[in-house]
């Protein structure tokens, strides 16, 4: 073992695709176990690598953690982007979560019959725009600050920017009514960690493709 934090799972977004966000945001050089086939994923299930038999895994700190959320919550803790106090912690967690539903309607599109793709998307941009975003909008005018919560970058910025630049993949001209939003945007994309993240070459991936879709239910199903 490096002492990298070592991910599993496979190449391309989906789960594991905020925890690589919020490692590269921390700075933390992260190594990565792509599962090829339904093998791969068979033999971590055998080893017992898997807790609940499901990816994504992260190797860290001498623990095999499984559970989205609950390696999310430990990194963030880790690298002191998890607020101040308990306070924080409930603001932050209410952020992130509400970007977590919004994350999860944007994949389930994938899984749409082909004649309701185009109109379950137009739905989904229509709750980001008018349910989700409105919300972090409001929450930057109300305290005026950079940033979510203390003024101070946490996982919840960091999520927020990685779903901003999630749904404009889909309606690039989603933030026209937001100006702190785009502004928050600006800022955080320049942060020295995250800018380097979103330069060609890292280990941010590209959206899943169509024909990506069958390859990825072969090893999942």
């Amino acid at each position: 073992m490096s002492g990298k934090p070592r991910l599993h799972y496979v190449n391309a977004r989906g789960r594991m695709e905020p925890i690589r966000w919020l490692l590269a945001a921390a700075g933390v050089e992260f190594e990565e176990a792509f599962l090829e086939t339904k093998d791969d994923l068979k033999k971590l299930q055998t080893n017992g690598d898997l807790l609940f038999q499901q990816v994504p895994m992260v190797e860290i700190d001498g623990m095999k953690m499984v559970q989205t959320r609950a390696i999310l919550n430990y990194i963030a803790g880790k690298y002191n982007l998890y607020g101040k106090d308990l306070k924080e912690r409930a603001l932050i967690d209410m952020y992130v979560e509400g970007l977590a539903d919004l994350n999860e309607l944007i994949s389930s599109n994938f899984f749409q019959p082909a004649d309701k793709k185009e109109e379950h998307l137009a739905s989904v941009m229509d709750k980001a725009a008018n349910r989700y975003f409105p919300v972090y909008e409001k929450v930057l005018k109300g305290h005026g600050q950079d940033f979510l919560v203390g003024n101070k970058l946490s996982r919840a910025d960091v999520q927020l920017l990685e779903t901003i630049l999630l749904v404009e993949e889909s309606k690039p001209d989603i933030l026209a009514k937001f100006p702190l939003l785009q502004s928050f945007k600006a800022k955080t994309s320049n942060i020295p960690n995250i800018k380097k993240f979103l330069q060609p070459g890292s280990q941010r991936k590209q959206p899943i493709q169509e024909k990506d879709i069958p390859r990825l239910m072969q090893i999942f199903h």
